[in-house]
C-alpha cells in the first residue's frame, strides 16, 4: 500500500473592520468571544471549545456535523497550540484537524492586526498540508473567508 501525496496550500486573506484594533484582537483572544464567531454555527453541534490564550497554550474545538452536512453525526476535532502572541498585533497557532479521528490536515495560521484609517486591517495567512480525503486548500480558504465574515458581523454587534 502506498501513501498518497500530501497537498500543500497557502493563502492570505485581508479584511478591514470598522472597529478598533484592540476590539478585533480581543475577539480573537477572548475564548467566549472567539467561540461565538469561530466555533458556533447552525451546521454543527459543539461538544467542546477551550482556549488557553498564551504562548504554549492549547486551543481545542470538537463538534459533530449536523444532519444537513456531507458527514452527519461525524466528529471533527481541531487541536492547536499558540506559538506566538504579540498583544494587540499578532497571533500564530499551529493546528491539527481530524474527522472521525483520522487526521486530514496540519496548519500554521497567522493573524496580524494593524490600525487602519477606517479602523483595523486584519491579515490572515494560512500555510497547510492536507492529507487524503481532506477538504483541501480551496475549501479551507472558503471556510476562513466565511469565518472572517462572521468575525466582522460579531464586531458590528
Amino acid at each position: 500500500m502506498t501513501n498518497p501525496a500530501a497537498v500543500h496550500g497557502n493563502f492570505t486573506i485581508e479584511r478591514r473592520y470598522a472597529a478598533a484594533p484592540a476590539k478585533v484582537f480581543a475577539a480573537c483572544a477572548d475564548p467566549a468571544i472567539k467561540k461565538s464567531w469561530y466555533a458556533e454555527s447552525d451546521t454543527h453541534e459543539i461538544k467542546a471549545f477551550e482556549s488557553d490564550f498564551r504562548v504554549g497554550g492549547a486551543e481545542r474545538l470538537t463538534y459533530l456535523f449536523g444532519p444537513d452536512t456531507p458527514f452527519p453525526g461525524v466528529e471533527l476535532t481541531n487541536d492547536g497550540v499558540f506559538h506566538d502572541i504579540v498583544d494587540g498585533e499578532r497571533i500564530i497557532i499551529a493546528s491539527r484537524r481530524a474527522i472521525a479521528g483520522r487526521p486530514i490536515s496540519v496548519a500554521l495560521e497567522t493573524i496580524e492586526i494593524a490600525e487602519a484609517d477606517d479602523g483595523t486591517a486584519l491579515t490572515c495567512t494560512f500555510q497547510g498540508v492536507f492529507f487524503e480525503g481532506s477538504d483541501g486548500p480551496a475549501m479551507r480558504e472558503q471556510g476562513w473567508r466565511d469565518l472572517l465574515g462572521r468575525l466582522g458581523r460579531s464586531l458590528a454587534d
